[in-house]
């Protein structure tokens, strides 16, 4: 700063020679005073520009975790990637963290690949809240309290039986677009896959990873990612031996105006959540019984009712609000007035009405209170304020304080916060002859599949999530056309927990035990056992 002064001062001592000069050679109007010093000041506020390096960053520091009664020493690596286009060129700084064990041979040991969605979020509710060495203690379900923040060892991390990368998304987190690139570059389905194959293949090469055993871990949006990116990637010629789906939404097509599909899909989420706040008429015992009833009412009755629109009989009509009122503890009259279409905005502003409350979003267990209890829709969801104060503050301490990742850069939670944030949609699936205009992923997943046996899909799901219903998940998955050999190697597990299944620590406990078996079992059969092979057609 203090050499930009100096310069600064030299040329306002310069400027009337300059303007003697100019005058002289032919009429150039010399700079203004006011000019010289604007500029001055521009060139001295570029000197603070908060940049992502184009040269990759890698911090490195030696830890240990208590894993199954052992003690594991592992090495964390917070730093960038480079990725480039096909000339070369700098497009992106990916920023990540990773932890891997040390001492284990690469081509044995398993890595993950780790990212939350949006679009356009930071992978930091990964990170902090679920399987990493150190996570955010949380409770079930509760607001985690202001600082200071209980950060520990994880008990459950998964470090025991995978390396484990998380990755933000460009314009998220630390990572940024480089040189010419334009954030705009990376916002769409197919950017972003292409720039997270990119990452994830410049993760492989530069830590020599390729013999290694790979996983995908995708949340929300990013299991929209995982089902584009797994085809992207094994087209590249870097094959998956898995893809973990947490909470998983694969084909937006269906949300459009007109469909009746997603009443279908949220109705046994509705069931399970009247069920937790003891609202149904006749509540089974478990949660899994509730949604059972669900299951059957919605692809049964309900779907046949919605199927009639407007011609349904009143007869018919009244019976489907009867039978949805006592699954759904919404009362018969105010279904019938929604025309059996109950959308998720009203399920969460009416099923606690009378006690004043609303229901979360990503998780229906948490509750919340609006300024009036007459309202049409709740004004905000509990479930996210409960938390992300908690999540942003401690990943802030961590990255700083223990991996010593010093940066001038802000942490981006999303990159929504960037100006003119827009999301293209449109997605160019495997096969297809045009674009889609709304993205369905579980047709590259499903082509992924196809091309290699051995790849497994493991799904899991929040009972409680109201953001991405596992009845929903459940259709589009089996929607993918699988082949009988391919279908056994999709598999779904439940937790009685919400979107971020990992809030709820037994739950936590529990998906840890399933993505383990997963591992192992995906591992094992990779390296031992032939693919199942199809069945033949006689003649």
């Amino acid at each position: 700063m203090r050499l930009l002064l100096t310069a600064s001062a030299l040329a306002l001592l310069a400027a009337p020679a300059l303007a003697q000069s100019s005058g002289s050679s032919g009429g150039d109007k010399a700079k203004s005073l006011d000019a010289l010093h604007s500029e001055a000041l521009i060139d001295a506020a570029k000197s603070g520009y908060a940049d992502a390096p184009v040269e990759e960053r890698t911090v490195q520091t030696q830890h240990s975790a208590a894993v199954g009664g052992r003690t594991l020493p592992y090495t964390a690596t917070a730093g960038t990637l480079t990725i480039r286009d096909t000339a070369g060129k700098p497009k992106a700084s990916i920023f990540y963290t990773a932890f891997t064990v040390n001492g284990a041979a690469s081509d044995e040991r398993p890595v993950m690949f780790f990212y939350n969605g949006g679009p356009g979020s930071a992978s930091l509710w990964l990170r902090m809240g679920s399987f990493a060495p150190m996570r955010i203690q949380t409770g079930n379900p509760e607001t985690i309290r202001p600082a200071p923040f209980n950060f520990g060892p994880n008990p459950d991390t998964l470090l025991g039986s995978t390396d484990m990368v998380f990755i933000d998304a460009p314009g998220t987190g630390y990572s940024r677009p480089l040189g010419d690139a334009k954030g705009s570059d990376f916002y769409g389905v197919d950017q972003d896959a292409d720039a997270f194959s990119r990452a994830i293949i410049r993760y492989v090469t530069k830590f020599n990873r390729w013999g290694s055993p790979k996983f995908l871990f995708g949340e929300s949006y990013g299991t929209t990612r995982s089902g584009a990116l797994a085809y992207q990637l094994q087209d590249r010629g870097l094959a998956l031996n898995g893809v973990v789906l947490l909470s998983s939404i694969m084909n937006y097509a269906r949300r459009a105006p007109g469909l009746d599909r997603d009443y279908i899909n949220y109705l046994p989420s509705y069931a399970a959540t009247a069920w937790y706040h003891h609202k149904m008429a006749n509540p089974p015992a478990t949660v899994e019984q509730a949604a059972a009833q669900a299951r059957a009412f919605a692809q049964g009755p309900y779907a046949s009712a919605l199927e009639k629109g407007q011609t349904i009989s009143p007869q018919e009509r009244d019976a489907v609000a009867q039978q949805m009122s006592a699954l759904t503890g919404l009362s018969p009259d105010f279904i019938e007035r929604a025309n059996l279409r109950v959308d998720l905005s009203r399920f969460r502003k009416e099923l606690l009405r009378n006690e004043r409350e609303t229901l979360g979003r990503y998780d229906s267990r948490y509750t919340g209170i609006d300024a009036d209890a007459a309202g049409e829709g709740p004004d905000y969801d509990a479930s996210d304020t409960a938390i992300s104060g908690a999540f942003i503050g401690t990943l802030n301490t961590y990255l700083a304080r223990d991996l010593n990742y010093q940066t001038n850069m802000s942490y981006r939670g999303s990159a929504s916060e960037e100006e003119g944030f827009k999301w293209d949609w449109t997605h160019k699936a495997p096969g297809a002859r045009q674009p889609l205009q709304q993205p369905n992923t579980a047709l590259d997943l499903a082509a992924a599949m196809r091309q290699n046996p051995y790849l497994k899909v493991l799904s899991l799901n929040g009972w409680y999530d109201m953001a991405t219903p596992f009845f929903g998940t459940e259709y589009d998955l089996n929607h993918m056309m699988l082949e009988p050999a391919q279908q056994r190697n999709l598999e779904f597990r439940y937790y009685p927990s919400g979107h971020m299944v990992y809030l709820n620590p037994d739950a936590l406990h529990s998906m840890r035990l399933d993505v383990e078996r997963f591992v192992y079992d995906s591992v094992g059969e990779a390296r031992y056992a032939t693919p199942p092979a199809a069945a033949r057609r006689r003649r």
